[in-house]
């Protein structure tokens, strides 16, 4: 059977494009996949707690020292791995806050590389790859080639680089300019805006229709 792993990370509710177009592209798996499995997580909500002083060695000393901290952060970390194992496409929205990811998404990937648990511990191979991990990015403003901030989108850049130890290997759909809708600043960008996101929304409709048709 089938399965995806869901996961938001946009504070935005309702007005957030990330979450707009990752239920989108989950209708389209769901529409090719309809005996599949759907986890879901939502970080805005429900926070990945970050990794510090009191449970960030976890992965260091041996389980029988841990403290409680440590003993809930290495669980956590084996939950959060476990979910991606058990998933055969991992969904994430990631919208760009201040030119990087959320930081709960960057605590998701901390936990993420674990040794022994999504890292083989003899030969450093990652142990989920494999998967189809589909990433739909949202920034506000426009970072392309040729832009006055080309370059300034460092979550896009980040996230392979974040995930590569354990095998992952995202591919990202992109909107842009979903802050000109409501910035009177950015209105002449609108049609662009409208360009964008008209196509970050074919690529999601693309992306399982061999399956349903």
């Amino acid at each position: 059977m089938s399965s995806l792993l869901h996961i938001d990370s946009s504070i935005q509710g309702e007005r957030s494009i990330s979450r707009r177009l990752t239920a989108r592209a989950a209708d389209a798996w769901r529409a090719a996949h309809p005996d599949g499995t759907v986890t879901y997580r939502d970080f805005a909500v429900d926070p990945i707690p970050h990794i510090d002083a009191a449970s960030g060695l976890a992965g260091m000393v041996p389980p029988d020292q841990h403290t409680p901290a440590q003993a809930a952060s290495w669980a956590l970390t084996h939950e959060l791995v476990g979910e991606i194992l058990a998933a055969d496409t991992i969904l994430l929205g990631l919208p760009l806050y201040n030119f990087g990811p959320p930081s709960t998404v960057k605590a998701w990937v901390d936990h993420l590389i674990a040794q022994g648990v999504s890292i083989d511990a003899a030969t450093g191979e990652g142990l989920l790859g494999g998967r189809d991990m589909i990433v739909i990015a949202a920034r506000g403003g426009g970072y392309g080639a040729g832009t006055p901030r080309e370059g300034w989108d460092h979550a896009e850049a980040w996230l392979p680089h974040g995930v590569s130890l354990t095998g992952l290997e995202p591919r990202f759909i992109t909107a842009e300019l979903t802050l000109a809708d409501v910035n009177p600043q950015m209105a002449e960008l609108r049609p662009l805006a409208a360009e964008s996101l008209a196509n970050a929304e074919r690529e999601i409709d693309a992306l399982w229709s061999a399956a349903v048709a």
